[in-house]
């Protein structure tokens, strides 16, 4: 086997999606300390002199113990080299978490025991279930007071639409976790903390074990007994295949906090997900094996380094090898271009790389070429990867420097939190950009907005609330675009472009949106269903 062969077969890429506070990001920590990546893990919340969590690296999100960003993070696991997409849980950021989605191969669903299926979990499983990807589920905080386990299972089936199989069961839940049960060893994994932010020790005891009532104490082996003979009697057969195309979720319980059932979990699903998917583009279907190079952008971040007012894309390495010094073709922009400084990121912390395999996720320094979805590939071939959609925007408001002096530090900030998909922004047309209307997915991403503009880039915002709910983007019969004159509107309808140039509608109800088709019969109009050239 080419050693390139070898290293695509021991990747694994996956994303880690939750509804927020279900404990997704301390849980990605925890991965990294049992990696070997981070010495001690982070508390994601906490007191003044906590270590923020690794891949929270956006100040906002230290501040507010929440991630509002993807982030990325590699590590090495007993012969596995493991690709983290860390997506953010806060519903307000779900395009961002769409997007990161499209990068990976299989997701983790961290579920809280307490509160079970939330209504951000529901959102993020269906984004997985079109995509026929393989979803894992890691029932968290199992070392506080849970809901009955059985119960969660048959939550998880009905409101998901999805067969489980529980790969572990646990061993009591709050202050009487004492570990979990391996149904596939038959064995008990009882767990001694050291800490929150070091891994714990694990005892693997034999179920008939005499010592076991000393162990665990004899009410919960009793329970655990009948609990077995409940499950080994109901629950579903354990099938690979079914697994790999998303229609059987391994379930696995413990408690990312102290530690408890991390490492099991970690060791059985890496031997459970694949090696990198191939993935379309149009009719042809792209093989991680294949010879050539290719990826795609997903994901574009400014200002990772404040001292170096950079640009980074976020690349998923689909096919064959990438070598840093190799020309590549970027089909979009129609030229061959060399990818400068390639990185590895562990969320802020960067490493210059020399080559990268199908199923890595690399940076590249973007001098403004890139948007979301480009493909990339070797000189010659020239296909394009299935596009990446687009959300429509919910909530408008207008927005303005304070200081018209800082007009220009304003437009430039915009543009380029505009180009990484965080916010979309349009402008009346035939004006220049006096005005500016920010249109975004949840409201959470205005806070995000004017966080990012007053630290990145000094500049203080007026926001003005507009009355608008829906977007529509629109076509003439003969293709010019259109001047106000040409279209009948109502008095709660708006003509906008985009920053390409691009003319869309802004309503402030669906009766709108109807009306105005009703009254301009030559006027063709659609949702943001996909990327558009």
């Amino acid at each position: 086997m080419p050693k390139y062969e070898s290293e695509i077969a021991r990747r694994r890429t996956f994303a880690i999606i939750s509804h927020p506070d279900a404990g997704k990001t301390t849980l990605t920590e925890k991965f990294l300390l049992y990696g070997g990546a981070i010495a001690q893990a982070g508390v994601v919340k906490g007191k003044k002199n906590s270590r923020a969590a690794t891949s929270d690296w956006m100040e906002i999100e230290k501040q507010r113990g929440i991630s509002v960003t993807s982030s990325v993070m590699q590590f090495q696991y007993e012969g596995y080299c493991i690709n983290i997409l860390d997506t953010p849980g806060h519903q307000d950021f779900s395009e961002d978490t769409y997007r990161t989605l499209m990068a990976a191969d299989s997701a983790v669903m961290v579920i809280d025991a307490a509160k079970g299926v939330e209504a951000q979990t529901r959102k993020l499983f269906k984004v997985c279930a079109m995509r026929d990807i393989p979803i894992f589920t890691f029932i968290n905080k199992m070392d506080r007071e849970a809901r009955d386990s059985f119960e969660l299972l048959e939550e998880l089936e009905k409101e998901l639409g999805i067969e489980t199989y529980p790969v572990n069961w646990p061993i009591g839940c709050g202050k009487d976790f004492k570990g979990v049960y391996d149904r596939g060893s038959k064995k008990i994994i009882h767990f001694t903390s050291n800490g929150a932010s070091k891994a714990a020790t694990a005892t693997e005891v034999e179920l008939g074990d005499p010592n076991l009532d000393a162990l665990i104490g004899a009410g919960l082996h009793r329970q655990l007994s009948d609990e077995i003979e409940l499950l080994d009697g109901a629950a579903a057969e354990f099938d690979l295949d079914r697994v790999r195309h998303g229609k059987l979720s391994p379930v696995f319980f413990g408690s990312a906090l102290t530690n408890f059932g991390v490492e099991p979990f970690l060791e059985h699903f890496l031997r459970m997900t694949t090696p990198p998917l191939p993935r379309k583009a149009g009719d042809e279907i792209i093989d991680s094996m294949d010879d050539d190079f290719s990826g795609f952008v997903f994901k574009i971040q400014a200002n990772m380094n404040k001292a170096h007012r950079d640009r980074i894309a976020f690349l998923r390495v689909v096919s064959g090898r990438f070598d840093a010094d190799k020309e590549v073709y970027h089909v979009q922009g129609g030229k061959k271009i060399k990818l400068s400084r390639p990185q590895q990121l562990m969320a802020a912390e960067r490493e210059i790389i020399e080559e990268a395999y199908a199923g890595d996720i690399i940076g590249v320094f973007d001098p403004g070429i890139f948007s979301i979805g480009d493909t990339l590939c070797a000189p010659g071939k020239k296909f394009k990867f299935d596009p990446i959609p687009t959300f429509a925007p919910e909530h408008f408001r207008r927005v303005r420097p304070l200081d018209t002096m800082k007009r220009k530090q304003f437009l430039k900030g915009m543009e380029q939190i505009a180009q990484e998909g965080a916010i979309q922004i349009f402008k009346t047309p035939y004006t220049g950009m006096e005005e500016v209307i920010v249109g975004v997915v949840g409201t959470l991403q205005f806070d995000v907005l004017e966080y990012r503009l007053k630290n990145e880039y000094n500049v203080d915002l007026y926001m003005e609330g507009l009355p608008y709910e829906y977007l529509r983007w629109i076509e003439s019969d003969t293709g010019e675009p259109f001047k106000e004159d040409d279209l009948i509107l109502g008095t709660d309808v708006k003509l906008v472009e985009d920053y390409k140039g691009h003319q869309l509608l802004l309503f402030a109800s669906q009766w709108s949106i109807n009306w105005v088709q009703e009254k301009n019969k030559n006027l063709t109009m659609s949702e943001f269903g996909g990327t558009r050239e």
